[in-house]
């Protein structure tokens, strides 16, 4: 963790050198368009990744992430996007609660390593600038259709293969009013929890998710279902590891490891199937409708509302006909060979996704949560698997991730850039 890798560079950091006393602080060491970047920057910077365990040449690293930070800001300049103390400082209380610190405790950790506050709080604002630049250029032209988001959460996406990951969970939902209240408690709790029943009484005190009614816990689920960067995270855990306080959306989330596996291939158990089907007369009445729908929601539009019954199941909990009849169907397709009696199935496959907790725990007992413990919001938690704004969120990210990614090659292309 961070944490470590500061402690453990500080005594290196002692015996660093660098041009900075050749040259002189202040002198110019490299210049992007009419902005200069000093030999104490740069020194400084280095400093800085080395302290967060950075790989490879950092010297390198810390000129090509400076130039970088110049070409954000200059950026940001040319659009009037500015950021206020306020946004400043939640950025930083963000970061530095990746190690569960707050940021006077991580200024005071880098410090020990030489490293000033005003460098953290510069590499802060131009991450946090960026961002705004990116939203502002590229979000109006990125739309995530219904039809992506299944696609992401279908099997052949393989969301739910690979590792899986046994967890406890402390959902704390965020609004603009309590944002500040919630970080400041998020850091108290995971700073504080050191036992399971630690965690349970906590989850059931202050979690909205419909985990807490089980202590926090939820069963095996794919690393998939978290957000990526609550997945870094989770993956250098240990068990009974408590986790930072995780920005998710609208929340904060907490997580407990208890237990992780390296998975493969999907658990049928895990795959949850969603499927439509309705009762006809064995007259060609099903064949024509089978060839004038194209989604499970067609159906209500060629059939009386109450003759369609849509479900979602665990794919192990199907009937046995059902089952194999939906294992020959792809999204959306449609079989007509059951009969019921007199009648012909018309059976349609929605969508079936490996999102779903496998063997969810009896949690520990606990006692009643306080009177003024959160509502609960079905809609938070990881043990159902991701939601469709989730994914949303996701997908939007990687559009914008791959869009600012080829702005700023193109800033950087165009800039006039002078190593002194």
């Amino acid at each position: 963790m961070i944490r470590q890798l500061i402690l453990g560079t500080l005594a290196s950091i002692a015996f660093m050198t660098g041009t900075t006393a050749q040259a002189g602080p202040f002198s110019p060491a490299i210049t992007v368009n009419d902005s200069v970047i000093t030999e104490y920057e740069l020194d400084q910077r280095v400093r800085f990744l080395t302290l967060l365990g950075a790989p490879g040449d950092v010297r390198e690293l810390a000129e090509r992430d400076l130039i970088n930070d110049r070409l954000r800001l200059q950026a940001a300049r040319d659009l009037g996007i500015t950021l206020s103390e306020q946004q400043i400082r939640a950025g930083m209380e963000e970061f530095a609660s990746r190690v569960n610190l707050t940021p006077e405790q991580f200024i005071q950790a880098i410090g020990q390593g030489g490293v000033a506050p005003e460098t953290f709080r510069d590499f802060v604002q131009a991450g946090l600038v960026w961002r705004d630049v990116v939203r502002a250029r590229f979000l109006p032209r990125v739309s995530i259709s219904e039809t992506e988001i299944d696609r992401a959460l279908s099997l052949p996406a393989q969301r739910g293969a690979g590792p899986r990951v046994l967890l406890s969970e402390i959902i704390l939902p965020v609004t603009a009013a309590n944002q500040a209240d919630q970080r400041d408690l998020a850091l108290q709790l995971a700073g504080q929890i050191r036992t399971e029943a630690q965690f349970a009484e906590a989850a059931r005190n202050y979690s909205a998710a419909p985990s807490r009614e089980n202590g926090g816990r939820i069963g095996w689920i794919p690393l998939t279902n978290l957000p990526p960067q609550a997945r870094q995270v989770i993956l250098q855990m240990g068990n009974g590891q408590v986790s930072p306080p995780i920005p998710v959306g609208n929340a904060i989330a907490i997580f407990r490891l208890r237990g992780i596996q390296n998975g493969g291939k999907i658990a049928p158990g895990a795959i949850s199937v969603e499927y439509a089907q309705a009762l006809l007369p064995t007259d060609g009445s099903a064949v024509r409708i089978a060839g004038a729908v194209d989604t499970c929601d067609d159906l209500y539009r060629v059939l009386p509302a109450e003759s369609v019954t849509r479900q979602t199941v665990v794919q192990t909990a199907l009937p046995r006909d059902i089952a194999d009849e939906l294992a020959s169907l792809d999204d959306n397709e449609i079989s007509t060979r059951l009969r019921r009696g007199n009648a012909t199935v018309l059976l349609m496959l929605c969508r079936r996704s490996a999102t779903l907790a496998m063997g969810e725990e009896t949690g520990i007992p606990v006692a009643a949560p306080r009177p003024d413990a959160p509502a609960v919001n079905p809609e938070l938690g990881f043990g159902q698997g991701p939601s469709r704004d989730q994914v949303r969120e996701e997908l939007t990210n990687q559009r914008l991730a791959a869009l600012a990614a080829g702005y700023l090659e193109e800033l950087r292309a165009n800039a006039i850039i002078v190593r002194n």
